[in-house]
């Protein structure tokens, strides 16, 4: 009998620590070209894969329009071996969907599309374009994300798919764009301590950040040729500290301490679709949080 008991204790405790402990988080990021989301919300990315969470890069685009000397089927191929880079190097699984650069549009297909990936990765979090923006595939990728928030949860769309028992949060990557309305930060995240895998992460991207868009932005500078150098460029190219209105949100999360010792953050909105969380399931989706305050 004492051994009997001894055991049902013993299994109890174990079921007791087994289910106390929640299951990683899976998150998904969207972004409308095999490196958005590697600008966007990289560091972010990196303290989730840090923490034990499980993350997914999603691409509605396959690039093959984004440079000035090659394009079509050779470039996607390009594009698509780049995002498998940063998968290894980051830690996470990255999708890329044959849809054409620069053609996109929010067809019932493609959303079906996102609907479908949306579930198979049962995500928390989702967070992708916000609808006003420079590009139009930028803003189509808002428009299909945003279509698809509510219909994740309805079992007769894309019923090849089950269904999400709980709709996640959705949010906004930052961006400067002011008309019809400018980008409100709700959520910052330090991504100070992994700024350089997030420049290892935009290394992976050579087509991108060593040829296309410095041509097509008339860039002078030249790339350098040293590995470690180009990464020091990259770096000193694409990185800036927090604006005001970010550095604002910072101190609401970190404390004024703290946000003052920020180096570089990256930040979201709330989409007005899907679950709208409060503070405390905020911290429970983003725990990095946690430890900030």
């Amino acid at each position: 009998m004492k051994k009997l008991t001894l055991f049902t204790t013993l299994f109890l405790v174990f079921a007791t620590l087994s289910f106390s402990q929640e299951r990683p988080l899976k998150i998904m990021m969207i972004g409308a070209h095999p490196d958005d989301c590697d600008i966007k919300s990289g560091g972010t990315a990196a303290l989730f894969v840090a923490m034990g969470h499980q993350v997914k890069f999603l691409s509605i685009t396959n690039g093959d329009a984004g440079h000035m000397e090659m394009g079509g089927g050779m470039l996607a191929k390009r594009r698509y071996e780049e995002t498998q880079e940063v998968a290894k190097r980051l830690g996470i699984s990255y999708d890329v969907l044959d849809n054409h650069d620069g053609e996109l549009l929010p067809t019932l297909e493609i959303r079906l599309d996102v609907i479908r990936k949306i579930r198979e990765w049962d995500a928390d979090v989702v967070i992708s374009h916000r609808t006003n923006d420079y590009h139009p595939d930028h803003r189509y990728t808002g428009v299909l994300v945003q279509d698809a928030a509510f219909m994740v949860g309805v079992p007769n769309i894309a019923p090849d798919v089950a269904p999400l028992k709980k709709n996640p949060v959705f949010l906004y990557y930052q961006d400067n764009f002011k008309k019809p309305n400018p980008f409100k930060p709700d959520i910052a995240i330090d991504i100070s301590a992994v700024i350089d895998k997030k420049i290892d992460v935009l290394d992976a991207h050579v087509s991108q950040f060593y040829e296309w868009l410095p041509w097509i932005a008339n860039d002078p500078d030249v790339i350098p040729e040293g590995k470690e150098e180009r990464k020091a460029w990259l770096k000193a190219k694409r990185i800036s500290a927090p604006i005001p209105t970010v550095m604002k949100v910072l101190e609401e999360w970190y404390g004024k301490e703290k946000a003052a010792q920020v180096k570089f953050a990256e930040a979201f909105e709330i989409c007005e679709y899907g679950t709208q969380p409060n503070k405390e399931e905020i911290l429970r989706l983003f725990p990095m949080l946690v430890n900030g305050q």
